[in-house]
């Protein structure tokens, strides 16, 4: 199969370059399990790429929760503040950054997360990955973000970032959930998907290139360069 090339590069974060998906995983569980709720993967799925607040509202209406929205964001941001600090790298994420980095491709930072989360995720031990890219966009934070992932506004809005004003199409995206690739083909972007093991395929076919990890990823295809 024959991909277009492209001249930038935008990265989600969580579940891509950091084991975040697995620690929201926890964190939503142990505030659950207090009212007997299981965060079953399913549900899970469904909310991957969703804004804090959209996340809130629709896992306290899908398990009837007698929470409201600002109690299980409280409750989730005491979570994180636990869990978060010990956040792992992904394989081949950070050599895919640092190459695209060294070889000047435009990188930016596409995440659902708000930037008080994100630092909570980077500061302990991944500043200096993180300072390779030179623009984020927080779609929890974000005014700009109107609506979270499978909606494209983060994607349009993190390559309106990059000072070349660069198409669309000229965009290539990183993900590892449905919603984000639903909302990167919203933007016009191509994306590349690197599924949890547990999806099941049928769920990764709206992606232009499906691969099981970073490490597997060929930049020659889309045109970037590759790997020394």
């Amino acid at each position: 199969m024959s991909y277009n090339p492209v001249t930038h590069v935008l990265f989600d974060m969580d579940g891509l370059i950091l084991n975040t998906e697995d620690l929201y995983t926890v964190a939503f569980q142990n505030i659950l399990s207090r009212y007997g709720k299981e965060y079953s993967y399913e549900l899970k799925r469904s909310l991957m790429g969703s804004q804090s607040h959209e996340t809130a509202d629709r896992i306290i209406e899908a398990l009837n929760l007698p929470m409201t929205r600002e109690e299980f964001l409280e409750e989730s941001k005491k979570q994180f503040e636990l869990l978060f600090p010990d956040t792992k790298v992904l394989p081949g994420a950070r050599r895919l950054i640092e190459h695209l980095h060294k070889h000047n491709i435009p990188i930016g930072l596409a995440t659902s997360s708000s930037i008080d989360s994100y630092h909570l995720k980077i500061d302990k031990h991944h500043k200096e990955l993180f300072s390779l890219f030179p623009h984020k966009t927080f779609g929890s934070s974000d005014p700009a973000v109107k609506k979270g992932k499978p909606h494209p506004d983060i994607f349009l809005v993190a390559a309106s970032k990059f000072p070349d004003q660069p198409k669309p199409e000229k965009c290539l995206v990183f993900e590892d959930a449905e919603n984000g690739v639903k909302a990167a083909k919203a933007a016009g972007m191509q994306v590349v998907m690197v599924p949890s093991p547990k999806l099941d395929e049928i769920f990764t076919r709206e992606a232009t290139l499906a691969i099981k990890s970073l490490e597997d990823f060929k930049p020659e295809l889309f045109g970037l360069p590759a790997f020394d």
